[in-house]
């Protein structure tokens, strides 16, 4: 085995727009497809690569992450890290593409694992030996029939198992003929405004609010109508003021969509209310109910709903990992059919395999107990991350109060520019979000979202507490 410093790739440039990690990865790359590095060539470990780049150590292992999940380096424990020696580099002959990712890109979601990173769950904590035990077991009982084409509509066993969870943990009451698999909530959105809306319609969205909700209304040729939200959640008053005649309303009831607050009994009844009497349509996005720390889990708005008005989002993506590709939708039992017959046309559904993985995951309870054991260590994560940020960066931010959730929002001092500290932590080698791009027309402090469930211990904490001050 050959050692090859990386120091022969072209210097990294400050001014460009992708961020450090990502330019060391397209070098690294680049210098494989160009023969400049070879199979079985050791590479500086993070530590010494960030030292001679002048980088946080972060930066340079958000790369080398990359790079080992795509194949292309191999870590080897105190041999070091190596160029995969099984790797083809005719495979990556001609150009490296030159990624310049756009704000969109960049935060919804990046192909990374940075700290702080939105949207993922602990992926060290995942049970995979369990997970590879039953996808193991699951393909060796692979059958010609479940190697055709997947049911568009999902596999009855998954629908059934999912049923059953959501009866028992979020108080809803739906048959498994209820439920539609799909790939992600963006599917489920796309679902329904195809089988439900028209052009034109006018939709409430939370104010701040995920963005892409808005952005995917919008390519549908929808209105989406932005909504402030306050302490008790969307303002279903000022909502009746701004669209009195709107189709549907998006909201996140168990933890508002960033900050986290929940959506109170008055304002559920409303919204209720308002969707029987005026044949509106509620779409509850609940991505992480499961996760609330100072009492029990709140029951879905969807288990309040005597009249069939309320579209209930579930998704794998938070409590198990987002590589699944793998959610839900609860419709009520009138538009069964009409959805039905809107999957068919438009759905090619989701790997059989996956979905009997999951499945048996359900049935055979590692489900509830990991949702058990993720509400405790997330609890204790938590702890770390708010006792570090508080007590190093007090005098720059102030964290708030939640009842719930994976994130952290962080509201910053001296009305700084919660955009521009955001990118400077991406260049860096940290992740977080804007709360500036989450919100419609301003209204709200600065702000950085940022999460929490990867934060392993509070050494961890202190270290990116500090690395954050000195980006400040």
């Amino acid at each position: 085995m050959t050692t090859s410093p990386l120091r022969p790739l072209p210097p990294l440039d400050p001014a460009a727009a992708e961020p450090f990690y990502r330019q060391i990865y397209d070098r690294v790359r680049g210098a494989i497809a160009h023969a400049v590095l070879k199979p079985g060539d050791r590479i500086p470990s993070a530590r010494a690569l960030a030292v001679e780049l002048g980088l946080a150590r972060g930066t340079v292992e958000a790369a080398y992450a990359l790079l080992a999940a795509e194949g292309y380096i191999l870590a080897r424990g105190q041999a070091g890290t190596i160029i995969s020696p099984e790797l083809d580099p005719r495979a990556l002959v001609g150009p490296v593409p030159h990624r310049v990712p756009t704000q969109v890109a960049q935060s919804f979601r990046p192909d990374s694992i940075l700290p702080f990173q939105m949207g993922l769950p602990a992926l060290d904590a995942f049970p995979r030996k369990i997970w590879a035990r039953l996808g193991a077991r699951c393909a060796r009982a692979i059958q010609p029939a479940t190697m055709a084409h997947p049911p568009a509509s999902g596999s009855s066993a998954l629908r059934t198992e999912i049923a059953s969870y959501l009866r028992l943990s979020r108080g809803i009451a739906c048959s498994p003929s209820q439920i539609f698999v799909t790939s992600g909530y963006r599917q489920s959105l796309q679902l329904i405004a195809q089988a439900l809306f028209k052009a034109g319609d006018a939709i409430w969205v939370e104010n701040p609010g995920f963005p892409p909700t808005r952005d995917l209304l919008g390519h549908m040729d929808l209105k989406p109508v932005p909504i402030p939200v306050d302490a008790d959640g969307i303002d279903v008053a000022e909502a009746l003021r701004l669209a009195p005649h709107a189709r549907a309303a998006v909201v996140t009831p168990a933890h508002q969509s960033p900050l986290c607050l929940s959506l109170s009994l008055p304002r559920r009844m409303a919204l209720l209310d308002w969707a029987s009497q005026g044949g509106g349509w509620i779409i509850e996005d609940d991505y992480d109910g499961e996760y609330r720390y100072v009492s029990r889990p709140l029951p879905a708005l969807k288990s309040l709903d005597r009249d069939g008005r309320v579209l209930y989002a579930g998704t794998f993506s938070k409590v198990l990992f987002p590589g699944l590709r793998l959610a839900y939708l609860v419709v009520p039992e009138a538009e069964v059919e009409r959805f039905d017959a809107i999957m068919h046309a438009f759905a090619g559904g989701s790997p059989e395999l996956v979905q009997a993985i999951v499945a048996a995951f359900i049935k055979e309870g590692h489900f509830a107990r990991h949702i058990q054991r993720m509400r405790k260590l997330y609890a204790e994560r938590r702890r770390f991350a708010v006792a570090s940020l508080e007590a190093i960066l007090a005098d720059h931010l102030r964290v708030d109060a939640q009842p719930g959730g994976m994130h952290l929002v962080l509201r910053l001092r001296e009305r700084r520019s919660d955009r521009a500290l955001a990118a400077r932590m991406l260049e860096n080698g940290l992740y977080a979000e804007a709360l500036s791009d989450w919100t419609v027309s301003g209204g709200h402090d600065p702000a950085l979202l940022v999460n929490f469930t990867n934060i392993d211990s509070r050494a961890t904490a202190d270290r990116l507490a500090h690395e954050i001050l000195r980006l400040i």
